[in-house]
């Protein structure tokens, strides 16, 4: 599944494509794109007729475009505003493994997989796809928050590159949980945005063990842990996202190329960066997880 540099970029796609423009059709192709708007493919389609998509925006692993206000369009969600004149409604994209949302000229050929077609009222410009092999993902709509987040995903908790991300209270949850530090890291109610593959490639940065129990964590080695988050995500953002195969691309249907840069995902019996030491590789929770066992030390007892 895309992490939060994957998702960031094409949140930046669709601020450039698709933000300001106005919804003419919306075609459903594949009922399961919009099995998550419980109303069904035709409420979809006809709520977004006329509206108007303001910028998109992204918490975490998931984005969405603003429904904004259209005078003399038709009567929709889109109408009402929330308290200090935000959209009411948002479209929520959920990439799933597989989705893409992707901005194309309507002349352009259809995808194998194209889920859901949006057309725009500027004739002969691009459209937006929202194409998905595997059907995971969708897109949905849905009330907003007073923070103008869609509900659903109100209990998401800020990401690490939110500058209201709250370092001390994030370190206060870790000490708090009896767990260890890569499931905290995925636990989307503590920190979001976070994934397998940058999971380990900042714990491998800190030389810290996936298994380390959080409780030992000591409040300078939590920094530590934070800015090489931020680091590994930024430095990812900069190469468009991580991209293993065709799956994972921008809204141009380019792909990131942060694999070249990976110190950990995916070496599994290449030398360590940093010591030579040949990479491990070992199953956890139905994923992997990659580390160096000579800069990772394993804590007492474990099995790793």
């Amino acid at each position: 599944m895309p992490e939060l540099p994957e998702v960031e970029v094409v949140r930046r796609g669709l601020e450039r494509w698709v933000a300001g423009r106005t919804v003419a059709d919306v075609q459903v192709l594949h009922p399961r794109a919009v099995r998550r708007h419980t109303a069904g493919g035709e409420d979809f389609a006809a709520s977004l007729r006329g509206r108007r998509f303001g910028v998109a925006r992204r918490r975490g692993k998931y984005l969405w475009l603003p429904l904004a206000d259209t005078p003399g369009g038709p009567a929709g969600p889109g109408d009402a505003a929330e308290p200090g004149g935000g959209a009411a409604y948002s479209v929520l994209g959920h990439l799933g493994m597989s989705g893409q949302l992707l901005v194309q000229p309507e002349s352009a050929a259809d995808e194998k997989h194209l889920r859901i077609r949006i057309r725009f009222d500027d004739i002969g410009g691009t459209e937006l796809r929202f194409v998905d092999q595997r059907t995971f993902g969708g897109l949905s709509l849905h009330a907003n928050t007073p923070d103008g987040l869609p509900d659903v995903i109100a209990h998401i908790a800020r990401d690490p590159l939110d500058e209201k991300f709250d370092d001390g209270a994030f370190h206060a949850a870790l000490r708090l949980r009896r767990t260890t530090v890569k499931r905290a890291l995925l636990d989307q109610s503590l920190i979001s945005g976070v994934g397998n593959i940058y999971a380990d490639e900042a714990l491998w940065r800190t030389r810290l063990h996936y298994e380390r129990p959080t409780a030992t964590l000591t409040r300078p080695r939590t920094a530590e842990l934070l800015g090489h988050v931020r680091d590994v995500m930024n430095q990812a953002l900069a190469a468009g996202g991580t991209s293993f195969d065709s799956l994972y691309v921008n809204v141009n249907g380019e792909s990131g190329y942060f694999d070249r840069s990976l110190d950990a995902y995916g070496r599994e019996d290449e030398p360590c960066h940093r010591c030579g030491t040949p990479m491990r590789r070992r199953p956890w929770m139905n994923r992997s997880s990659y580390f160096c066992p000579r800069c990772q030390r394993p804590p007492a007892g474990s099995r790793a």
